[in-house]
């Protein structure tokens, strides 16, 4: 691989990285919100404003155990794999020495940011004295890698990994850049998350990086293959079905009146997204396609076309 205007990350990594400059967070007793209440869309359902704002707290309080939940399991069994793979040259694409130091700072910082996730729940616990729900064992990233690959060339396999991660690394680093600005929350928890986006920006730019390089070596016939698979990773991403599962699973346990339960249970069935270019993510996701030079692909935009049809293309 040609490695000509690939910025290489590790300086940066020694001189900024939260891990090597930001002291222990401490969650604050105060009145301030756990967790946004405009990302736990339940709590703001008229069927919950009028018979049970007393769960709120709870509601919000489980929602942010599933949201660190969510963050051991991307970064730790999700990122950490694909990057610790590239770090010791196990990947079937050979990265050069300094991609591979580069990705193991992101190792090092994934499993830090897990850390100080758990670390959270932990002084969660501790201040509410709400213990947290059964937590879910995958996220839609578990189920979207395993189901693109399976109908890729095996010798595309880890390429269709390297830009599942790559997507979902972008698509995160907007995700946590609007929690760290709600005043709404408390300081400790938004300073949580501006420390994860300030190495999530950096990570960000490292994955489109590697897509970039990977993309210009890439054969004709390779990248179509890729882009046949594509609507397959993003159908299952951008799928609701785990929030909601969840979401129903949380109403099991409020102490309610069986009308109110099964109305909070249609609200929440109501609240799915659909997986169109007005997905909440896809403009993030179309960004990172552009910047990597996958949109550029014929068979890619026509892929994604077809994922989401509709006037002007997404290309």
């Amino acid at each position: 691989m040609n490695l000509a205007g690939y910025h290489c990350f590790a300086d940066d990594w020694e001189r900024r990285a939260t891990i090597r400059t930001r002291p222990r967070r401490l969650l604050e007793n105060d009145n301030k919100l756990i967790f946004p209440v405009c990302r736990q869309p339940l709590v703001l359902s008229a069927t919950f404003v009028e018979h049970c704002p007393q769960w709120r707290e709870f509601v919000l309080v489980q929602s942010f155990y599933k949201f660190i939940n969510d963050v051991v399991i991307f970064e730790t069994e999700i990122v950490d794999k694909t990057a610790r793979a590239i770090a010791k040259n196990r990947f079937s694409l050979p990265f050069p020495l300094a991609c591979r130091v580069d990705a193991m700072t992101v190792v090092v910082d994934e499993d830090y940011h897990a850390l100080v996730a758990l670390d959270f729940l932990q002084q969660t616990v501790a201040l509410t004295g709400i213990a947290p729900l059964d937590l879910p064992s995958h996220i839609e990233l578990s189920r979207a890698l395993p189901a693109a690959q399976a109908q890729a060339p095996a010798h595309l396999r880890d390429a269709v990994e390297l830009i599942g991660v790559a997507i979902a690394e972008n698509t995160v680093t907007h995700d946590v850049a609007a929690f760290s600005k709600d005043s709404s929350v408390k300081g400790a928890i938004r300073g949580m998350m501006a420390d994860h986006l300030f190495d999530e920006g950096r990570h960000a730019r490292f994955w489109t990086s590697l897509v970039r390089l990977y993309w210009q070596t890439a054969s004709a016939q390779d990248r179509d293959a890729i882009a046949h698979v594509l609507p397959t990773f993003l159908g299952h991403y951008l799928t609701h079905e785990l929030q909601k599962n969840f979401d129903l699973h949380l109403i099991d346990h409020l102490d309610i009146s069986p009308n109110v339960r099964n109305a909070l249970r249609d609200d929440v069935r109501a609240l799915a997204f659909p997986i169109h270019r007005q997905h909440p993510l896809m403009s993030n996701i179309l960004g990172f396609l552009q910047n990597s030079g996958l949109l550029q692909t014929p068979s890619v935009a026509d892929a994604l076309n077809a994922f989401a049809p509709g006037p002007g293309g997404l290309a």
